[in-house]
């Protein structure tokens, strides 16, 4: 049974690019078959408390002797793991929030990042989610094009990048969405139509994403 772990973070709930994008590849995902199952996390919605304990960045042996963490932070952590490694895709809204991840995001980043049990530590090579499609689809308000002073200014899909796919192993695409903003606030209407054609592109790329990982 094919599982997709479907993940928004967008503080905007009506307007979203990246609620609309992530929705096209889930939908896609859906279509094809009862057998198809997408769970599905709203961590804007639902927001995850941050860690209230640095030792919950790490397993149990690797605690200090005198650890006290919340036992109910902890079976939300083994909860949202076990959540991760039963999915056979990965899928990420990741709008851009002051250059970086969302909040919300950030500490699902944090309960699902720990050594020896989802990413390698000294000696211990874990990595039980390597080779495992992740999707991150990237939405941003302004233009990040290249050779322009914004190119690197994008400091979300980097850092995922580096935990998910280097630490976790996992195999990363990305679906860009810029320019989300340029009718709000009046952009020529050359940007304006580069954004909207950057957001049909994004549901075709998120469709076909879809099909091929399903």
């Amino acid at each position: 049974m094919p599982t997709l772990l479907h993940l928004d973070s967008s503080a905007d709930l009506v307007t979203s690019r990246s609620r609309a994008i992530t929705k096209a590849f889930a939908d896609s995902w859906r279509a094809q078959g009862d057998d198809h199952t997408v769970v599905y996390r709203d961590l804007h919605r639902d927001q995850l408390p941050h860690l209230s304990n640095a030792d919950l960045h790490f397993p149990g042996p690797l605690r200090p002797v005198d650890s006290d963490v919340d036992p109910e932070q902890e079976v939300l952590q083994n909860e949202l793991i076990a959540e991760l490694l039963a999915a056979d895709v990965l899928l990420v809204g990741v709008p851009l929030y002051n250059y970086s991840l969302p909040s919300t995001l950030k500490a699902w980043v944090d309960y699902i990042h720990v050594p020896s049990v989802t990413a390698p530590f000294g000696t211990d090579e874990s990595q039980p989610l390597a080779g495992r499609p992740a999707i991150l689809v990237s939405t941003r308000g302004g233009t990040y094009d290249r050779n322009t002073p914004t190119e690197f200014d994008d400091h979300a899909v980097p850092a995922l990048q580096l935990i998910l796919g280097g630490a976790l192993g996992m195999r990363v695409e990305t679906i860009v969405d810029t320019r989300t903003l340029s009718e709000r606030f009046g952009a020529p209407q050359a940007e304006v139509e580069k954004q909207h054609a950057e957001f049909d592109a994004a549901i075709d790329a998120a469709t076909s994403a879809a099909h091929r990982l399903g």
